[in-house]
């Protein structure tokens, strides 16, 4: 068999085959005789190209979007945690801000320092803004009643736009109720002017809460006042008294002096009949003043006694008192029993009840009690 040998033929020019043009010679490195590539030449064609530029773009496209999304995260948890803090302030429309989740502990009625306090925003500005809530699309207030009255004092007298919203930090949603308490209460331990019969009704409007856990006055003062002395939460506990005695036929319980009040609750549980003496002088008394109203209760401790003093263990701050919850298809009712009184508390206007089921009602409560 002979071998056959290989020869090259030389194509004129301008005679090049598809598969010479498609693959041309030169620079590019290919063999153009068999159409075999050389050891370490490329060949890419065009949508080779287009496919591996897409594919880098694609890569870098997504290494921005992660670059993008570890920021975002970064910022967002840097934001929650800002906001937990209450670090993070917005300008928030007074309308806006409302102030009925907390029952505030300022007694109602004119603030004879508010015109001070208008006067330095007017000045210099508010430089401590109050604290909210975010809740739907309105703001619960937390810090700062008398700077939100100021502000809205100041719009109704002035008009002026820079009133209608006031520098307020974000406290985060969802807080539990007693923190948030904590947070008023706090803030209003340091500032001159809040009386201990303020800070005893707060307390006592805080057991009554159905939204809070507990039902107990002296529960409550532990866990509002838990950043003052003893001797103060001691003092809270004689006003609560004192308020839980007099009830309504108080009208400026704030106005009393601690040793007032301390000496009346003393007096309360040492003599017998004399809290009955107390409401029926204040529930006779009409509109009075402050001035008049501690002057008649000072005058009250002057009187001699009217019987013996009661049996050691039955004085106002010692009486036994129960309190408990109960869950009826109207709502939960809250009840505190003590001697001599007990109170039901819930979410309802008993006003608006008719006056005969209402007695029909006390009357079976009470056969139930005696069965």
């Amino acid at each position: 068999m002979s071998k056959r040998r290989g020869f090259d033929i030389d194509f004129p020019a301008g005679t090049e085959t598809p598969e010479q043009e498609e693959f041309p010679r030169g620079p590019v490195g290919y063999y153009t005789g068999g159409g075999r590539a050389k050891p370490g030449a490329s060949r890419r064609g065009p949508m080779a190209a287009a496919i591996s530029e897409n594919a880098d773009a694609l890569r870098d496209r997504a290494e921005a979007e992660r670059a993008i999304r570890e920021e975002n995260d970064r910022l967002a948890h840097d934001y929650v945690r800002l906001k937990r803090a209450g670090l993070i302030t917005d300008l928030v429309p007074i309308d806006a801000v409302l102030t009925t989740k907390l029952t505030r502990d300022r007694a109602a009625g004119p603030d004879p320092e508010i015109e001070e306090l208008k006067a330095s925003i007017r000045e210099v500005g508010l430089s401590n803004p109050i604290r909210v809530e975010p809740v739907d699309d309105h703001f619960e207030l937390v810090q700062g009643f008398r700077r939100l009255s100021a502000y809205r004092e100041l719009y109704a007298e002035t008009g002026d736009e820079a009133y209608a919203r006031i520098p307020a930090g974000l406290v985060a949603s969802g807080e539990a109720l007693v923190g948030l308490y904590r947070k008023m209460v706090d803030e209003n331990l340091v500032r001159r002017g809040i009386s201990f019969a303020e800070m005893a009704q707060l307390a006592l409007a805080f057991a009554r809460d159905p939204n809070t856990e507990t039902t107990d006055t002296d529960e409550a003062i532990a866990l509002l006042y838990a950043s003052a002395g003893r001797q103060k939460r001691s003092y809270i506990r004689h006003f609560a008294t004192l308020l839980e005695e007099l009830g309504d036929d108080l009208n400026h319980a704030e106005a009393i002096p601690r040793k007032l009040g301390l000496d009346l609750v003393k007096r309360m549980g040492d003599e017998e009949g004399f809290t009955e003496g107390l409401r029926e002088m204040l529930s006779g008394q009409g509109e009075v003043s402050s001035d008049y109203e501690v002057a008649r209760l000072a005058d009250a401790l002057k009187t001699a006694p009217k019987a013996g003093p009661k049996p050691k263990g039955t004085s106002a701050n010692a009486a036994a008192k129960t309190t408990l919850r109960c869950t009826v298809p109207a709502g939960t009712v809250r009840c505190a029993a003590r001697d001599g009184k007990v109170e039901l508390a819930m979410e309802r206007d008993f006003s608006s009840i008719d006056r005969h089921r209402l007695e029909a009602a006390v009357a079976a409560f009470m056969a139930a009690l005696d069965e």
